[in-house]
């Protein structure tokens, strides 16, 4: 049974997503600031955090850092704001998706389906490697000579492991969406992107290998 966190501090909107995830069959929880979502997150382990940005108390920003500090638990950020720019920093400040209000309750229950069904890949117990890259698929682990790699999410692990199963392999941005995301690609490259910059970043942070090659017109491939 997936037990899911609401954290939104308006109280008809908290409700009416504790009543239609009930109503799928999920567990919830609901949370009405950023203080109260943090003491919980504490205690209790969740599979899934909805994560409304505007709470009294703690931001919803400070509550989505303090997550990845800990784990890499899914979550989806509730946001009004509707600026691509915007969006495109919620995904590299660590969300794994995002939902724009007003929102259809399809559309939610749409995307926790998305995201628990990544996170629920069943990993092999083997440990991929390139050069001095390691992967290892048990622990949820990026390591570059031995450095672990901070705050990696899911889609960045699975954009990884691709490449590292395939390193001479040239892979287009659709086919490392659809892999990485489980869902078919709309043609909108900007996700995608950020999370590959993500990877880069998070990569200089411990070595200056260049790992990931951009390939003009086509998509990424590992830099030999």
């Amino acid at each position: 049974m997936h037990t899911i966190l609401i954290v939104e501090d308006d109280t008809n909107i908290n409700q009416l997503l504790k009543e239609a995830l009930t109503k799928a069959g999920y567990t919830c929880e609901s949370a009405f600031s950023g203080t109260e979502a943090k003491m919980l997150l504490e205690l209790k382990s969740y599979s899934l955090v909805l994560l409304d940005l505007m709470l009294p108390g703690i931001s919803g920003e400070e509550v989505l850092q303090e997550i990845r500090k800990k784990g890499n638990v899914p979550v989806i950020v509730l946001t009004a704001k509707d600026q691509m720019d915007e969006k495109l920093n919620l995904l590299t400040g660590g969300a794994d998706d995002y939902i724009t209000k007003p929102f259809e309750i399809k559309e939610v229950l749409a995307r926790i389906q998305i995201q628990l069904r990544h996170a629920q890949k069943e990993p092999s117990g083997t440990k991929i490697s390139y050069k001095e890259l390691t992967i290892d698929k048990t622990i949820f682990q990026v390591q570059v000579n031995d450095k672990m790699i901070p705050n990696i999410t899911k889609q960045e692990f699975a954009i990884l492991e691709l490449l590292l199963k395939n390193p001479k392999q040239v892979f287009s941005k659709e086919d490392i969406f659809e892999y990485a995301w489980e869902e078919p690609y709309m043609g909108e490259t900007k996700t995608l992107d950020v999370h590959i910059s993500n990877i880069r970043k998070k990569l200089k942070q411990v070595t200056q290998e260049e790992y990931i090659e951009t390939v003009w017109g086509i998509g990424y491939r590992l830099r030999s």
